[in-house]
């Protein structure tokens, strides 16, 4: 693909296209959706490029993780974007295997990590940190997939159970990111 010019001037009277070319509000349903994992692909790479510059290791399996989830998010993204009538064939979707897939992750993460004893708050240094933000981002993502599901029946559930799963892990690797750096984590202190 080549992006000879940013600017279209379409969305101008706040509308804009979806893939296959149907003419939608900019924030309609569909839009808030994938809008919204965009925004949660944006705050994955301020964590990621965060944890590459304190740990520039080649086999580092954060790293390998939030690149993956960086392009599964964008995968997500271009499936939210297409109406299932401007759907082709061989297009890729979100599925049970990307969701096991973050299970995986999660299990392998926590096995190095010490057992909860109380509430995580966010934090845990900048990495930690952006992770926590991550998994709000994520959540409220997971609810504008909801809102889009509920209007548009024929969407396909896979976004939807990918980013419950993703929130858990973007917990996880907020946690694994503190320990990697060496960072506190924040516990929430009963009153």
């Amino acid at each position: 693909m080549r992006i000879t010019r940013v600017y279209t001037r379409a969305g101008d009277r706040g509308r804009t296209r979806l893939v296959g070319g149907h003419e939608v509000e900019k924030d309609c349903p569909r839009i808030e959706a994938y809008g919204t994992v965009d925004e949660l692909n944006a705050v994955v790479g301020l964590a990621r490029t965060f944890h590459r510059a304190a740990r520039p290791a080649e086999d580092d399996p954060i790293e390998r993780i939030l690149d993956a989830v960086q392009n599964d998010l964008f995968n997500v993204g271009a499936d939210l974007a297409t109406r299932a009538q401007d759907r082709w064939e061989g297009m890729y979707r979100i599925g049970d295997a990307d969701v096991k897939r973050l299970e995986e992750w999660c299990d392998e993460l926590n096995r190095d990590l010490p057992p909860l004893e109380e509430f995580v708050l966010p934090g845990g240094g900048p990495v930690g940190a952006f992770l926590h933000q991550a998994r709000t981002v994520c959540r409220r993502a997971e609810r504008r997939v909801l809102t889009l599901l509920r209007s548009e029946p024929d969407v396909e559930e896979g976004c939807l159970r990918y980013l419950n799963r993703l929130s858990d892990l973007l917990f996880v690797l907020g946690r694994s990111a503190a320990r990697a750096h060496g960072e506190p984590e924040f516990q929430w202190r009963k009153p």
